[in-house]
């Protein structure tokens, strides 16, 4: 993709509050910023949240990030997502 993007302009600071966000990169640090974009995401602003993703990254990548990350997404943002694209739920918590 090797888009220039502020991401500070995108996503509300509050979720990369331990990180200088100012300096991440859209390409190279897609796995800090994908799953942290779904971070606080609920089912009222799931639609707006996932946009915002879909316009910077492919579903796979999407998809790729939120199951190999360490972030504490929830079950059922996973389940939002695999919806979403409609695939086999996954989930980041043994239910």
């Amino acid at each position: 993709m090797n888009k220039q993007v502020d991401i500070s302009t995108i996503f509300p600071k509050h979720l990369f509050w331990d990180i200088d966000y100012s300096k991440l990169n859209i390409d190279k640090d897609k796995d800090i910023i994908i799953p942290r974009a779904l971070y606080a995401t609920i089912p009222e602003t799931f639609e707006k949240d996932i946009q915002i993703l879909e316009s910077l990254y492919s579903r796979e990548d999407i998809v790729e990030y939120l199951k190999s990350t360490k972030e504490l997404i929830t079950n059922s943002v996973c389940e939002m997502v695999a919806k979403r694209y409609n695939i086999a739920a996954f989930y980041r918590f043994k239910i």
